[in-house]
């Protein structure tokens, strides 16, 4: 669970939620007309640019904002200084038995082909294809929230262009002003809020999570062939610290 996503979440609602209560009833933020302008407008349009199998993959797409399984990079350098060592007294073919026990696709995937003696640069070819779309994945899952944020407060604004044209209709009517006018920039309210606390930030959350993994990946990579090329544990454990922050290195060091 990340903690910063559903801290995030909490306080901006919460303050929001709270500034609304101490200015009177809740119950006047609530119009379902400006709901359903609002969540089936931003719906509709995203469907009108997604194809709607992306579109389902929201949900997974949101989880992954809130859970995270990826591995610290000190646990990669202990698995592959492990794997060296073994490759290195045992043979290369020492390797395989363990392979079925790593639940990690990506780093199995690299150790079967190393196994089963591929050279390293069509290991390289192969695991960076790999990279690749995995970066397309998360990039896509990134552009559909953002899409969603786009929509949502333009949405508000057309359901509040209609609100202010129905209120126009009743203008010989002046105590109908008042409400017809907080009704319609409720919907302007519900557009920014969900654009602005939910699917932005979420955006920005999927694209730091990728960048991370990505980096994990390369990390898994360099081990992979330089264990497939047969170097020293010692070079091995080096270059795979270089991914680690030097105050994290002097730490290990210590």
């Amino acid at each position: 669970m990340d903690l910063a996503t559903v801290i995030g979440l909490v306080i901006s609602f919460g303050l929001v939620a709270a500034a609304i209560i101490t200015g009177g009833t809740p119950l006047i933020f609530i119009d379902v007309p400006s709901m359903l302008i609002v969540f089936g407008g931003t719906i509709g349009a995203t469907l009108v640019t997604f194809p709607l199998p992306k579109m389902l993959t929201v949900i997974a797409v949101t989880r992954n904002t809130f859970f995270s399984s990826l591995e610290s990079p000190a646990e990669i350098i202990e698995k592959f200084m492990d794997y060296a060592n073994r490759a290195r007294r045992e043979g290369i073919l020492s390797l395989e038995p363990i392979i079925k026990e790593i639940d990690d696709f990506y780093l199995r995937k690299g150790l079967q082909l190393t196994v089963d003696g591929l050279e390293p640069q069509t290991i390289q070819e192969v695991l960076e294809t790999e990279i690749q779309y995995l970066e397309e994945r998360h990039e896509t899952g990134a552009e559909l929230l953002l899409t969603l944020g786009t929509y949502a407060p333009a949405m508000g604004m057309i359901g509040t262009v209609i609100g202010l044209v129905q209120m126009l209709q009743t203008m010989n009517d002046p105590s109908t002003i008042g409400p017809a006018m907080a009704v319609a920039l409720i919907t302007t309210f519900y557009g920014a809020l969900l654009a602005n606390l939910v699917f932005n930030p979420m955006a920005g959350k999927l694209k730091g999570r990728s960048k991370e993994e990505v980096l994990l990946k390369e990390m898994v990579l360099l081990g992979i062939l330089s264990i497939s090329k047969g170097e020293n544990p010692r070079i091995i454990e080096e270059k795979l610290s270089s991914f680690l922050p030097p105050k994290v290195r002097k730490q290990e060091a210590a």
